[in-house]
């Protein structure tokens, strides 16, 4: 059967049309998958926050600053960033950053007991780098002023004593006291052969990178001078000045407080490079008279040590 040409022509006709509505429905089902493709990457590239992390790059150690007294700690806790707090025992932990580098202040509390166990504590949850025990004092030597600041070169437990015998009704006499190291043996310190080994005066090294660091940032104090010397520490409040002109003859101390030898000693037994810093706010032996204003002091002359520590990348 022949199709005449009129047919034919309107057939082709009909055949193009249906090929363009076709060819245009795909056309927009293309652009609008193109479109939901880009609008997805629209959103996770500007609404999804991001962050690579290395994971090769360990955190670092942070240092931790001890101060036992609100006046002590508060105010180096207030320099830090990105805050938190914990506690434990009677015992305050700030944990924040100092110019991005990570710090623990310790709120110790005050004395060796609760200095002892804050030490303890912070070195088994924090593994810091290294330890300064700062705060306040009072002085031994008459050379120094309220306002100056002693490096703890050495640090001494000046309460840790054995009393020669003597009969009831002869008094005490504190000043033939002998000192008594509990670490000297395994035995008793004050009775059989390891006694004898135990009657000795142990001190505390401060570390010497440390001692190196601050030496670098004594002339930014200016409040007093800065010495090297030995803090002692002891659960005392020694206003006799003979016991104060015996204990800085016999053991060479600078001044006295009741933290730095507990933390020095918990330090050390963990390996931990340690160093005590204290400023005198009282001096009885030159009469200096008592000024808390000091412990703000103490603690801005650490920071720049902190400072310049981060700064050195000791």
């Amino acid at each position: 059967m022949r199709v005449s040409k009129s047919k034919a022509t309107k057939t082709l006709t009909v055949l193009i049309t249906l090929a363009s509505w076709l060819f245009c429905a795909l056309s927009v089902a293309a652009v609008s998958a193109n479109s939901v493709t880009g609008s997805n990457d629209d959103v996770a590239q500007h609404r999804f926050k991001k962050i690579e992390i290395d994971t090769s790059v360990a955190n670092p150690a942070p240092f931790m600053i001890q101060g036992p007294m609100p006046i002590e700690a508060e105010y180096f806790a207030g320099l830090l960033t990105d805050v938190r707090i914990e506690k434990a025992g009677h015992a305050t932990f700030y944990l924040g950053n100092l110019n991005g580098y990570p710090i623990v202040v310790a709120q110790t509390g005050k004395g060796l007991e609760n200095t002892a166990a804050a030490t303890a504590v912070g070195i088994e949850r924090y593994h810091p780098v290294a330890i300064i025990n700062q705060g306040t004092s009072g002085g031994h030597d008459p050379t120094l002023n309220v306002g100056d600041i002693v490096l703890g070169k050495r640090a001494v437990n000046a309460s840790n004593f054995k009393t020669p015998f003597r009969k009831r009704g002869e008094g005490s006499a504190p000043l033939q006291w002998l000192p008594m190291d509990l670490l000297a043996s395994q035995g008793s310190a004050g009775e059989g052969d390891s006694a004898k080994d135990a009657e000795r005066i142990r001190y505390y090294m401060g570390h010497k990178a440390l001692l190196d660091a601050v030496r670098e940032v004594k002339p930014e104090y200016k409040r007093g001078k800065v010495v090297e010397g030995t803090i002692a520490s002891g659960n005392f409040w020694n206003n006799e000045l003979d016991r104060i002109a015996w204990l800085h003859e016999k053991f060479g101390t600078s001044t006295e407080e009741m933290e730095t030898a507990a933390a020095a000693q918990i330090a050390h037994g963990y390996g931990v490079p340690f160093l005590g810093v204290r400023v005198l706010s009282n001096n009885l032996t030159n009469e200096g008279h008592y000024d808390p204003s000091t412990a703000k002091d103490c603690q801005q002359f650490v920071k720049a040590l902190i400072e310049h520590l981060i700064q050195s990348g000791s």
